[in-house]
């Protein structure tokens, strides 16, 4: 017979807590998240806006998107050093304070290397919790570095915590970007198991979904290269988030997420 061990429950319950609390935010921003598949579809056979990211057909190739938050990070070059090796771009939601401003070498990297450069705000505060105003510096404060860096101001960012609400939307809107969550997490945060990572990917990837790691996290690269080798395997082609969403563009203010399976 199971038995459940002491504080399972507890943490199911945290879980699906924060799960429920994430769907309350993003009801209460008045914003249903947009799919890849709907934003293909919203631009049509004719659609251009987003022509300039397709690389690939995404209704006809199974695509996938590896995106990584909250770098760069000191392990962040080893990173790229594999993903250039095995030809995959990803996107990369970088966070300004003790990031960006450390490493801005390696956010060159990034961009001359083909990836998508995106913004993770600057100090990893949850933007639910604040007024429009510090709304706006998080995420303005960010862009502007990165734009010192890389010559480009993003069009993407991830609200830490995947939390928004109406006001980071009309702020995001504002500054010019759109809002992209996830739908595979590995949450390696919490792990440093190379292993357990693989297979927490490995087990929730689907076909447009949207993967978050970390580069930050010492478990999380080692375990990229095997994640990439076995999504080919299973006939995944890589994509960064604007092309996942080719032909159509993620238009500011909204919100994307894939649904799963």
């Amino acid at each position: 017979m199971f038995r459940s061990r002491p504080g399972r429950g507890r943490a199911v319950t945290a879980a699906l807590l924060a799960a429920a609390s994430l769907m309350l935010t993003l009801s209460a921003c008045g914003a249903d998240p947009i799919t890849p598949q709907d934003a293909r579809a919203e631009a049509g056979t004719d659609g251009k806006a987003g022509d300039a990211a397709r690389r690939v057909d995404c209704t006809k190739v199974k695509c996938i998107a590896l995106t990584f938050d909250a770098g760069p990070g000191k392990d962040t070059p080893h990173l790229l050093d594999v993903l250039k090796e095995k030809r995959v771009p990803a996107t990369f939601f970088l966070l300004g304070s003790k990031h960006v401003d450390r490493y801005p070498e390696v956010v060159k990297r990034i961009a001359d290397e083909g990836h998508e450069v995106a913004n993770h705000t600057w100090s990893h505060r949850i933007l639910t919790d604040l007024d429009e105003s510090e709304v706006r510096g998080e995420l303005s404060r960010a862009q502007d570095a990165i734009e010192k860096i890389t010559g480009r101001k993003p069009t993407l960012m991830r609200p830490p915590q995947g939390r928004t609400d109406g006001t980071v939307s009309d702020v995001s809107r504002e500054l010019g970007l759109a809002q992209v969550l996830w739908s595979i997490t590995a949450k390696d945060y919490s792990t440093t198991d190379s292993a357990l990572i693989r297979r927490r990917v490995l087990e929730n990837a689907h076909r447009d979904g949207i993967i978050l790691l970390h580069d930050i996290y010492a478990g999380t690269v080692p375990a990229v290269p095997s994640i990439i080798d076995e999504l080919k395997r299973r006939g995944f082609t890589f994509v960064t988030v604007p092309e996942l969403l080719a032909p159509g563009k993620a238009e500011p203010g909204e919100v994307y997420r894939p649904e799963k399976d």
